[in-house]
């Protein structure tokens, strides 16, 4: 049995612990976010946060993930709450297709926690290794501003 901190959840699994951690994610525990894109960790659709740093879950063993807290899209918000990264896309218009969304909120996730205020190039280089086909990119980056943005006049409210 591996037990594991998936988005504030403890979790016990029985699953090998070289399974990815993948696959641990969305077949034993339902979760949708993370996706299957390349399999080799380049395509950046698989990430999660691992104690706030951005990781490849398809290529991450979930023994590598024991006693460390990890979060997907799903523990960033809901539906009926979701989070100013979120909330921000869907105001940007941010999402075409959908698939590497997830990964790129993670992403930016991880630079908004390194960094509240982040500048053009320093989101596009946070975001480079989150591949993308769509075209969205310019919308990718507004929705990073602006959910910065939200989250200071939260912090200073």
């Amino acid at each position: 049995m591996i037990e594991l901190t998936i988005n504030d959840t403890r979790h016990r699994l029985d699953i090998d612990p070289q399974t990815p951690l993948l696959y641990a994610l969305r077949n034993s525990l339902g979760l949708k976010g993370p996706k299957f894109g390349c399999g080799l960790a380049e395509c950046g659709a698989c990430a999660v946060l691992v104690e706030g740093r951005p990781l490849r879950s398809c290529v991450l063993p979930v023994s590598s993930v024991i006693d460390r807290p990890v979060t997907t899209l799903e523990g960033l918000g809901s539906a009926e709450r979701p989070h100013a990264l979120q909330q921000a896309f869907i105001e940007e218009q941010a999402v075409q297709c959908g698939y590497c969304i997830p990964g790129m909120i993670i992403g930016a996730q991880a630079l908004l926690l390194r960094n509240p205020d982040p500048g053009d190039e320093e989101i596009k280089q946070a975001l480079s290794a989150h591949l993308c086909g769509c075209g969205t990119h310019l919308r990718i980056v507004r929705a990073v501003q602006r959910a910065a943005q939200n989250l200071r006049k939260e912090r200073s409210a």
